[in-house]
């Protein structure tokens, strides 16, 4: 039985994660199977049991699933324990290992493809669910000085921030208090609000200053609303989830196949292709 590879997701029909890995194989001459495969958090258990006996040798995980794929890893990398979250399967004889490739993913981006110093930055970071915490960590690993979680439901953002359990680094604040935060270097929004097509970000102008970089997680048409007003606030530089997503999807493809390919191909591609649709 040939090993196969896939993405669960809910949606699942746009993702470009088949596209980006089929990119990687043919770099690396691998012939590769890797499917798109939607499963709500309920059934997730059940289609991932299927998929593994099907040779199901490793999967990418995305939104509402990955902290539902953190419960069914009987082991997990320190990162991925750490967020309660993985993005990333390894099948190890008859049981799942877990991993977060996102914040390695989106430090990556920001370092090497728009060459942005994290060190010492004072961080704001938008959301406390599965995506907000595979990046908080590698955030904190990049250097940046402090981060501060806002969650519209401030128990979550609580939870988050007891799990890094850095007090001095780490701090989470009330979703009303964002006017009295002061002002950022990093902007982060990991919320799924901007899926919403009648979406819009109001945030105070006052989060911005003269270096300020602002990141959507999220790209193409989920990523709209949030970078309309990272413009509006003439932020530096705007950034959204497209490079992340290679980045990310490369170092999974290491995980699998034991090769890292070149990601800067890929993401040009993807990026192109983007402009064209009209989801730059």
């Amino acid at each position: 039985m040939s090993p196969r590879y896939a993405v669960f997701g809910q949606p699942i029909a746009h993702s470009l994660s088949p596209h980006i890995h089929a990119a990687f194989a043919r770099q690396e001459g691998i012939e590769l199977d890797y499917t798109a495969i939607e499963s709500s958090p309920e059934g997730f258990a059940a289609a991932l049991e299927s998929f593994a006996a099907s040779g199901g040798a490793g999967a990418n995980v995305t939104a509402p699933l990955k902290e539902t794929a953190f419960a069914l890893c009987k082991t997990f990398t320190s990162r991925a324990k750490l967020a309660g979250s993985v993005n990333t399967l390894l099948r190890k004889g008859d049981y799942w290992h877990g991993d977060t490739t996102d914040g390695v993913g989106l430090v990556r981006d920001l370092t090497d493809r728009h060459e942005l110093d994290l060190r010492g930055r004072r961080v704001l970071l938008l959301g406390a669910g599965g995506s907000a915490r595979s990046v908080a960590p590698a955030l904190l690993d990049a250097g940046i000085r402090e981060l501060v979680v806002v969650n519209r439901t401030p128990e979550r953002a609580d939870e988050l921030v007891d799990a890094i359990g850095e007090p001095g680094r780490a701090l989470s604040r009330y979703w009303d208090d964002l006017r009295d935060l002061g002002d950022f270097e990093l902007i982060v929004n990991a919320t799924s609000a901007g899926r919403d097509r009648d979406a819009k970000f109001e945030l105070p102008l006052s989060l911005v200053n003269t270096m300020t970089t602002a990141v959507d997680l999220n790209y193409g048409t989920a990523a709209i609303a949030f970078l309309a007003w990272a413009r509006a606030a003439s932020c530096r530089n705007i950034v959204d989830g497209l490079g992340m997503l290679v980045e990310q999807a490369a170092s999974s493809f290491q995980q699998w196949h034991e090769v890292r390919p070149d990601t800067d191909p890929v993401y040009a591609e993807l990026r192109a292709k983007n402009a064209l649709a009209g989801e730059e």
